[in-house]
Order: C-alpha cells, then sequence, then structure tokens
C-alpha cells in the first residue's frame, strides 16, 4: 500500500512539474483535466451516475480551458467574480462543518451538493490560473501551503494528537494536527522572507503588503480553510457510505480525494493575491 502511494505521488508530481517545464497553458491545462476528475466524483458521492458527472465534468472544465486559449477577456470577467463566490462558499461551508460536529450530523441535499461541486471546482481553477499570472514560483508558493499543512498536520497529529478535532466527521484529525500545520506554515513563511525577500513568493506579499501579524492571521485562516476543504470531503464520503470518492489513484482513492484542501484554499488565497497586488 506505502509503495503505491509513493509510487503514484512520484508519477503525479513529475506530471505536474512536467507541464509547468512545458509552459503555464499545458499546467492549466492538466489541472483542468484533474479537477474534471474530482467534480466528477463529488457529483458521484451527490448521486449522479459517474458517467454522466464525468461528460458534464470534462464539459464544464473543457469550456474554462477553451475561454483561456480562445476568449481570455471573457474568461478575466467570469475570474474574480467566481473566485469571490467560492470564497463566500467556503466560509458558509465551514460553518456546516462546525454544526455538524456539534449536531453529530447534517444532511446535505444532493441537488446542494451538486450546486456546490458546479460551482467551487470551476472556481478553484480559475483561482489557480489568477494566481498564475504571478508566475509559477508564486503559484507552487500557494500550493506549497496546502502540501506543508498536510504534512505537518500528519506528523504532529501522530506525535500530539490526544483531543480529537472532529471526530463526528473525521476521527483521525485532531487539534495537535491544526496547530502543528499552521505553526510550520507560519514558520516556513518567516523563514522564507528573512531568507529570500526578493523571490515573489505568495506568503513573502502578504507579509510585506500587510505585516507580519495580519499576515501571519491571513496565513491561519487559509490553514483553517484547507482543513475546511478536507472535513467537508469526509462529511461527503460519509453520507454516501463512501471510503474514497474514488479508485484512479492507486494507493491514495481518488483525486477529489487529493485535491479537496487546495479545492478550498486556491479562492480565497487567489482573493487576496489580487487584493495585495
Amino acid at each position: 500500500m506505502l509503495a503505491q502511494r509513493v509510487v503514484t505521488a512520484l508519477v503525479l508530481v513529475a506530471l505536474l512539474l512536467g507541464a509547468l517545464l512545458v509552459s503555464p497553458l499545458a499546467f492549466a491545462a492538466l489541472m483542468a483535466l484533474a479537477f474534471a476528475l474530482a467534480l466528477a466524483e463529488w457529483l458521484q458521492l451527490a448521486g449522479w451516475r459517474f458517467a454522466i458527472a464525468l461528460v458534464v465534468a470534462v464539459l464544464l472544465m473543457g469550456t474554462l480551458v477553451g475561454l483561456l486559449l480562445l476568449a481570455p477577456h471573457l474568461l478575466d470577467k467570469l475570474m474574480f467574480p467566481l473566485v469571490a463566490m467560492g470564497t463566500v462558499v467556503w466560509l458558509v461551508i465551514a460553518g456546516l462543518v462546525v454544526q455538524a460536529q456539534r449536531l453529530g450530523t447534517v444532511q446535505i441535499a444532493p441537488q446542494m451538493s451538486s450546486l456546490a461541486a458546479l460551482v467551487l471546482v470551476p472556481a478553484a481553477w480559475c483561482a489557480l490560473v489568477l494566481v498564475l499570472r504571478g508566475g509559477v514560483v508564486t503559484l507552487l508558493s500557494v500550493l506549497v501551503i496546502v502540501w506543508l499543512a498536510d504534512t505537518a498536520a500528519y506528523f504532529s497529529g501522530r506525535a500530539f494528537g490526544k483531543t480529537k478535532l472532529a471526530p463526528r466527521i473525521s476521527p483521525g484529525k485532531t487539534w495537535a494536527g491544526v496547530w502543528g500545520a499552521m505553526l510550520v506554515v507560519v514558520a516556513a513563511a518567516l523563514l522564507a522572507w528573512q531568507l529570500a525577500p526578493s523571490v515573489p513568493l505568495f506568503s513573502s506579499l502578504l507579509l510585506q503588503r500587510w505585516g507580519i501579524v495580519v499576515a501571519v492571521l491571513l496565513l491561519g485562516v487559509l490553514v483553517a480553510i484547507s482543513i475546511v476543504g478536507d472535513l467537508f470531503e469526509s462529511m461527503l464520503k460519509r453520507q454516501a457510505g463512501a471510503k474514497d470518492s474514488g479508485h484512479l489513484l492507486p494507493g491514495h482513492g481518488g483525486f477529489f480525494d487529493r485535491v479537496d484542501a487546495m479545492l478550498a484554499l486556491l479562492p480565497p488565497a487567489a482573493l487576496l493575491w489580487t487584493l495585495a497586488s
């Protein structure tokens, strides 16, 4: 199982880095495909037949890529409102997650889950394209927040985790994991800012624009939102009676399993990047 996870992760990293080396457009197109597969899995959790969900997801994400290629001015008009809407929806979902933990369960209507999927996945992709305009380094520095937070939460949770974060939703997550994730992300941001202040990192932009206190708070909020994305997917899987969102990634489950936190983090990160720029 571990070998499968490692091999799959290495293949995915190689594909992403290869696409970045080819061009930002190739990377955006590859991410659109990954997000389309995640969207199809999300719709399947909401009760759609996978074949229909896949067709709808590919058509939707393919249309966005087509706009990027053929009518970028139209995409420009769409991106910021969609990113802003996505940010607001994720804040609402954060409230739902808190309520679900407090009450034990919150039933999400299939129609509402489907609508959220059809809005939030395109919003995340638009956010990715928006930040990518600041450069590959800037975008990677946003994605690193997710990767660092996930890794730090895992190890700090295993080492110090006693108090469960949301046992009614995802029994494996702990408050120690949350604080560990925030601490590592903030420490990495401050260290990078001191060692390489001229590198166009997302966190450095926040620090330069709004100062240490505000930037640290914003980074903490972004980590929290990424965790909300993970917990919300756990809610959807629990409601659907599914262990994983899919089986397309050996050792990892589905694409939705791998990008749930990213889908939540990208819109508010892109919104902050736009305001700070």
